[in-house]
């Protein structure tokens, strides 16, 4: 099994998941004003958009070639989406 970091921050303006694993990064992010869609980017830019945060975490999953069941999901990012 390959070991994704995961680290959540939070600023005035945006709620933001990174997810690291072998050299590659992910990102999953929400503005805190707007329609709450969730960003998946990676180094090269922005990827998708999604409403619900499992289909962002899969997508994410997917560019870093592992399963979603191996990322970790801190508590206080369980609620991002809609």
């Amino acid at each position: 099994m390959t070991e994704v970091e995961t680290r959540y921050n939070e600023t005035q303006d945006e709620r933001m998941l990174e997810l690291r694993c072998d050299g590659r990064t992910v990102s999953v992010s929400v503005t805190k004003n707007g329609y709450g869609m969730l960003i998946v980017a990676d180094e090269t830019g922005e990827l998708e958009r999604y409403y619900g945060l499992d289909m962002a975490l899969d997508h994410a999953a997917e560019a870093l070639e592992v399963s979603p069941r191996e990322i970790e999901l801190p508590d206080e990012a369980r609620d991002m989406g809609m």
